[in-house]
């Protein structure tokens, strides 16, 4: 770090600091998109009249996006899910793992729900409201209701009339626990409900997590509407590590994002998005022979996985920003910078722009040489901005080099 810059600390703009560290380092940041929205506006302008129709008609509907590594997915992604806090969206977001693996729909959702975020609220989960859901209440009527006539099982019916009903801390405890995706055994229910009602637990059919996960999705869609807000956004990066699993399991992983990409009448007011490795289609779906397995695996039900590998090949890609919009990025890193460390950059957009040529073509490393770039005109002055402009001026799409080469200095 800057000797400078430390030197400094105390005047920072915090706000603007936490921008430029985020940029620096690379890692996602949900306040960065919600300031560098204005890249890529077509895909933007259609994302938000999605959300917007998600909202008002109450249908559900996904997308999938594409890009290379460094080309601003998981930006994008932040960015909608600054987009959907303005519009009073439930927002989840979370990264595909080995703990979150797309054909195992219950860990999945385990995962949805311990990663929602309420509108205005900077860190995860939602079900504490609950707490004010008391039973006669029309809220509480309503989702007794729903639980009772439009799910596959009435699980959730008897599981919420319990939790509304019962003054057991213990039992509270477990029949939160399996709203969150830690799901209780169907004994266990039978006798917590048995205890409170004195009558016994007749279900149309015994709920199993690896068949009927989809009435979690379907109730908390629903609970969502009918606590005011205007749908729930669920935000998935890292698409591509679907294509590490087995093919079966990779053919199931498909299945289950069709619940999500396609119509769904279960889902109420949800809004999908998944984001993958320009490289999948090459990699995956030609490179494993995804089409040959599904032929070979459910040769008389190829739906939905069909549909929703044509639905990733044509997924729009994430280009390289434009020159305008590069250059309004860059004025805006400007600004950044000098607020984090207070002072006013005295360079052009047009010499940054020539000097993150150092950076490649990602536009991450781009940003990063810029940063550096401002980082070194703001520690050395003048001076540094006299020699560094001019080389980059002669040297405009090559190398800048190093400070140390600009100082005289030998690299270590």
């Amino acid at each position: 770090m800057n000797p400078r810059i430390e030197e400094s600390a105390p005047s920072f703009d915090m706000e603007a600091r936490h921008m430029i560290e985020a940029l620096r380092s690379g890692i996602p940041s949900r306040a960065v998109g919600a300031y560098f929205s204005g890249a890529r506006p077509r895909l933007m302008r259609e994302i938000t009249e999605r959300l917007s129709n998600v909202g008002k008609i109450g249908k559900s509907t996904g997308m999938v996006i594409s890009g290379k590594y460094g080309e601003g997915k998981t930006h994008l992604l932040n960015t909608v899910f600054t987009l959907a806090h303005e519009k009073n969206m439930v927002v989840s977001y979370l990264s595909l793992s080995k703990e979150t693996p797309m054909d195992k729909l219950y860990l999945f959702y385990q995962k949805i729900i311990a990663n929602t975020y309420l509108p205005q609220h900077r860190q995860p989960g939602f079900l504490y409201t609950l707490e004010n859901m008391t039973p006669n209440s029309p809220l509480a009527a309503e989702m007794i209701a729903y639980c009772a006539k439009q799910l596959e099982t009435d699980k959730l019916y008897y599981l919420l009339r319990a939790y509304l009903n019962t003054e057991d801390a213990e039992e509270k405890f477990l029949l939160q626990a399996d709203l969150e995706g830690d799901f209780m055994a169907n004994a266990p229910l039978k006798k917590i409900y048995r205890r409170i009602y004195n009558c016994p637990v007749k279900y149309n059919q015994n709920f199993t997590k690896t068949k009927h996960c989809q009435d979690y999705f379907s109730f908390m869609s629903h609970l969502f509407t009918q606590m005011g807000y205007q749908g729930w956004v669920i935000l998935v990066d890292e698409a591509e590590l679907i294509g590490r699993l087995g093919k079966k399991a990779r053919l199931n992983a498909y299945r289950n994002m069709a619940r999500f990409l396609l119509p769904n009448e279960g889902l109420e007011s949800v809004f999908t998005m998944f984001a993958l490795s320009a490289s999948y289609i090459e990699d995956v779906i030609e490179g494993k022979h995804d089409y040959e397995n599904l032929a070979e695996l459910f040769p008389e039900e190829p739906e939905p996985m069909r549909t929703v590998l044509e639905l990733l090949r044509k997924a729009p890609q994430l280009h390289p920003l434009t020159r305008t919009e590069f250059l309004d990025v860059l004025e805006k890193l400007k600004d950044f910078h000098g607020r984090a460390y207070q002072w006013e950059p005295q360079v052009s957009v047009d010499t940054l722009e020539k000097i993150t040529q150092s950076g490649g073509y990602l536009l991450r490393t781009r940003i990063r040489a810029a940063i550096e770039y401002l980082d070194q005109l703001y520690q050395y002055g003048d001076s540094a901005n006299t020699v560094i402009t001019e080389l980059a001026e002669e040297s405009y799409g090559e190398e800048i080099p190093s400070l140390e080469v600009l100082r005289g200095e030998e690299s270590c």
